[in-house]
């Protein structure tokens, strides 16, 4: 049984350029997959193709499956539908993902209201959901706008947000790049945890091959919008056999201590 599988998936702008060529990938329940490269490597653009959240003028062609619904080419009816159910998302920049006129609170609710929660349940969930990311005060942060909050705040409430429906597969767009290194490391360990509890697919997309062995337990690494190596992560970080995954591994730092790390968890 697949979560997600992607067959031949291209990306092309409205003029032809072609921005992710044949990309195929596949993710079961549980798996955790790093899709690592460089910037304009195509690694955001397949995230986002994945809920059918391309930028205009962008097209995805190929096979996009996800939890059994076709994305290429679906209606946003149906998207809408399978966003937050089966797939949720947690960007680089929390602002991006929240509402800054908006409490977090209300924020968090949205998706619960779609699940046919109200009145007190509806409250007691909210707060249920800022408790799991571990933010203190929760009552308080429900009632914060993201201005008010630090960035490592507004990250958990983003994660609480896309966790809220529970959905089969989590996909985390670069989700600590923003972060001071503390803050990285306690949110690493937070989504982790998370994602161990309610055993979810996850795509992990990051630039950064020390965070994605924190993380992830297959690597898939992209170079100008095509797949050169993917392998467990493991052997990814030690006998990487393309060129440019040897370049990813020798500018990343604490691969060693991520490594050991995973392996003691």
């Amino acid at each position: 049984m697949t979560i997600l599988d992607i067959r031949d998936l291209t990306i092309r702008t409205a003029g032809g350029r072609v921005l992710v060529d044949g990309l195929s990938l596949s993710l079961a329940p549980g798996q955790r997959l790093g899709l690592i490269g460089e910037s304009g490597s195509g690694k955001s653009l397949t995230s986002l193709a994945v809920l059918g959240l391309l930028p205009e003028g962008m097209a995805a062609s190929g096979s996009v499956e996800l939890a059994g619904t076709q994305v290429v080419g679906a209606s946003e009816r149906r998207l809408a539908k399978v966003r937050g159910r089966d797939a949720a998302i947690v960007f680089q920049e929390p602002l991006t993902a929240l509402d800054p006129l908006m409490r977090a609170g209300r924020q968090i609710a949205e998706p619960l209201r779609r699940r046919g929660l109200s009145g007190t349940e509806l409250r007691r969930a909210v707060l249920a959901a800022l408790e799991r990311v571990l933010l203190p005060e929760p009552e308080r942060i429900a009632r914060a706008f993201p201005h008010e909050m630090s960035g490592g705040q507004r990250q958990r409430v983003a994660l609480a947000m896309a966790l809220a429906c529970e959905p089969k597969l989590l996909i985390a767009d670069e989700p600590t790049t923003a972060l001071d290194v503390t803050v990285q490391a306690e949110l690493l360990d937070l989504l982790d945890a998370l994602v161990r509890e309610r055993e979810m697919a996850v795509l992990f997309v990051s630039h950064d091959l020390a965070v994605v062995a924190k993380v992830a337990d297959r690597v898939l690494v992209l170079k100008d919008g095509r797949a050169v190596e993917e392998g467990d992560v493991r052997d990814i970080v030690t006998a990487p056999r393309e060129p440019y995954t040897r370049a990813l591994v020798a500018s990343a730092r604490q691969l060693e201590s991520a490594l050991d790390r995973r392996s003691g968890r």
